[in-house]
């Protein structure tokens, strides 16, 4: 599996696209509209600049190489300020436009050859920048590869660092590590075979090779640990090696299942992006539950005498353990006070803005983002409109609903001469007042949609995109949400049997996502650390970061609620009381739910130091997420709230209680006894017996 995902899996990046916009939204009608009418690839532009237009010596330059362009393989067409008649001129004279188009079935390869010969434009004085949509999408996919190799690289050999410092040898430390790097050629293999079948985003990549590293790197991690606690309990290799995949197996198991199932809420949404990271997201999980189960043991087993294991078992007593006994003294106000705190966390969110990023998610320092920069800035008749209505009628209807409808509306700044694609299909460039994504350019975008002049017409553009993104979260999301809350509910319960632990766990959850999304608003949205991270606010999020925070941000959560949460059972199931399986929960796991956190968070900020904009906030609010979760929720939050439940938080109705006891998942094999009952910790309750031998 690890060489096909090296060999094979490292070509999906040869496959992707720029995303859709909405999936059969109207504004992704419109387009497709369009482009039936007028099949292009899209366009090359490059921008003359530093000398005036006019000198004889620039002319001779720029007509020689468009004669030369409009006889490559692959060009639809050649447009210059020449034969123009000066409409691709700066205002100020002392630059020009040069955009080609591309045949739709042109080639990387064609693309690439007319980019080479536009730069090529020689000419005293003045210099080439080329960009245009198709370099925008060739950049995009190349920082995006570049970033995610570059995550890669940083953060394995820092994981490997701590986890070093976590197990004290680099043998155990070795093991998620290789689990790491096997999980994320599985995941490559895999989202190339969705590649062949599917559209697939150039930000889905990074996005599940980060999720493929951390959980795999989790679940390693959780089953070494695992292994080293049972053989400090005396247990043989071949004991601990079956008693860790029978106990922390079913955490791991248990845990996929939260994460896929908070994924899978995606495929509720009709956009491509969001059903793209939806397959390519669930097929991750599986293959990082499948290493963990199928190829960690067979390391344990293999290396398994050179891991340092513990001299005697995990002590009752330590930090973590008194941390709880603190909570459980006053758990009022701490549940009290982590609430107002993850609320205030939050808030900033509710003023979010959402937009359509174009060439801004790019570097300044790349040529897409400053042909773009330089095209609304000196080329404002040439900058793409905020609002575009595509008409299916003659241009005369076209330019009679232009200036009897279009014109007249509040908002509206200017139109655009009607642009005939057809002779059925015309397309009108709408300007607006203010922000061209604000509020005052969405209003337009409803009015257009409200008033259509009895001609069928599709109102397209980044802002109507915008509108179409959040209508489908709007209709959709409380689908998702239901699915998801669903799902998570029922496999709590069915690990725990209490209907108490579900909600909370799902409402605490909620609590954790809602801090991630404010600090992602207030970073990229009103640009706080913007310096520290190296990029330029854009004053909002690209619109489909938030939801897919939202799925990964939970699925994340769920992870460490599954890691506490079955420990806790697993005292409670060997006699404990509430009071003492949180401590003991907590203080068995703490330590590696929160060395787990680290290497999550270190994983998630390799890959928020990328250039990417999109990579980075989803970096950003997942290393915030798992930072909050691991720390003020798991070992605060959790044990207050659970103290004050005590007994109710196993409670279920009767009818439930009796369908766990028949669909529930729990082990019941009965593992060899280790044959040192002595050395094992027994419950502090008098009367109670350990049972034996002992399941998990």
């Amino acid at each position: 599996m690890l060489a096909l995902g090296v060999l094979i899996g490292g070509r999906v990046f040869e496959g992707t696209v720029a995303s859709t916009g909405a999936g059969g939204s109207e504004s992704a009608r419109g387009e497709a509209v369009v482009q039936a009418a007028d099949p292009v690839q899209g366009t090359v532009t490059a921008v003359v600049d530093g000398a005036p237009a006019t000198d004889p010596a620039v002319r001779a330059a720029v007509t020689a190489a468009t004669a030369e362009i409009a006889a490559l393989p692959g060009v639809a067409s050649v447009a210059d300020t020449y034969g123009s008649g000066g409409s691709l001129t700066a205002a100020d004279g002392n630059a020009s436009l040069v955009s080609v188009r591309m045949a739709d079935a042109s080639t990387e390869a064609q693309q690439g050859a007319v980019t080479h010969r536009l730069a090529e434009i020689d000419a005293a004085g003045a210099h080439v920048t080329v960009g245009g949509d198709l370099v925008l999408q060739q950049e995009v996919k190349s920082q995006t590869e570049k970033d995610t190799r570059f995550g890669e690289i940083v953060t394995l050999p820092l994981t490997l660092l701590v986890m070093v410092l976590v197990f004290g040898g680099l043998a155990a430390a070795g093991l998620p590590g290789i689990g790491a790097i096997a999980s994320v050629g599985g995941a490559l293999l895999a989202m190339f075979g969705f590649s062949r079948i599917m559209d697939i985003d150039t930000s889905v990549l990074p996005i599940a090779t980060v999720l493929g590293l951390g959980l795999s790197i989790d679940y390693a991690l959780l089953m070494v640990n695992r292994f080293r606690e049972e053989r400090g309990n005396g247990a043989t290799i071949a004991q601990a090696v079956e008693r860790c995949s029978a106990t922390a197996g079913r955490t791991v198991a248990f845990s996929g299942l939260t994460v896929a199932v908070a994924l899978s809420g995606l495929f509720v949404f009709t956009s491509p992006v969001f059903r793209a990271v939806a397959a390519a997201g669930v097929s991750v999980v599986v293959i990082a539950v499948a290493v963990a189960l199928t190829m960690m043991p067979a390391l344990l087993g293999f290396v398994g005498r050179r891991i340092k294991a513990p001299n005697a078992p995990v002590p009752d007593e330590g930090f973590f353990s008194r941390i709880v006994r603190l909570v459980q003294k006053r758990p009022v106000p701490v549940m009290l006070a982590c609430v107002a705190l993850l609320l205030a966390a939050g808030a900033p969110f509710l003023g979010s803005q959402w937009r359509n990023s174009g060439a801004d998610v790019l570097p300044k320092s790349f040529a897409a983002r400053q042909v773009a920069q330089t095209v609304d800035q000196r080329f404002p008749q040439q900058a793409p409109a905020p609002v575009t209505v595509v008409v299916e009628a003659d241009r005369a209807a076209a330019q009679a609903y232009a200036d009897q409808v279009v014109a007249g509306l509040p908002g509206v700044s200017g139109v655009r001469a009607v642009a005939p694609v057809t002779d059925q299909v015309s397309t009108i460039d709408v300007l607006v007042q203010g922000d061209p994504q604000g509020a005052q350019a969405k209003t337009v975008v409803n009015e257009l949609r409200a008033e259509r002049g009895g001609l069928q017409t599709y109102v397209t553009g980044d802002a109507a995109s915008v509108v179409d993104f959040q209508h489908e979260i709007s209709s959709r999301g409380p689908w998702a949400l239901g699915l998801v809350a669903a799902g998570t509910l029922i496999l709590l319960f069915m690990m725990t049997g209490s209907v108490v632990m579900p909600v909370k766990a799902l409402l605490m959850n909620v609590l954790s996502l809602g801090a991630s999304l404010g600090a992602l608003t207030l970073v990229f949205q009103h640009g706080y650390f913007s310096g520290l991270l190296g990029f330029t606010p854009t004053g909002g999020m690209e619109t489909f970061i938030p939801v897919l925070v939202f799925a990964f941000a939970f699925g994340l959560s769920m992870d460490y609620e599954v890691f506490l949460l079955s420990r806790i059972k697993e005292l409670h199931d060997q006699g404990y009381d509430c009071t003492k399986a949180v401590q003991l929960g907590l203080q068995r796991s703490g330590r590696i739910i929160t060395s787990a956190a680290l290497l999550m968070v270190i994983v998630f900020a390799g890959f928020a130091a990328g250039q990417m904009l999109m990579v980075k906030q989803m970096g950003v609010a997942l290393a915030v997420a798992v930072a909050v979760d691991a720390t003020l929720v798991r070992c605060l939050l959790v044990p207050a709230t659970m103290s004050l439940f005590g007994k109710l938080n196993w409670w279920a109705p009767a009818p439930l209680r009796r369908l766990h006891r028949v669909i529930g998942l729990s082990e019941h094999i009965k593992l060899p006894p280790l044959g040192l009952a002595a050395r094992l910790p027994s419950p502090r309750l008098p009367g109670v017996r350990l049972p034996s031998p002992v399941s998990d």
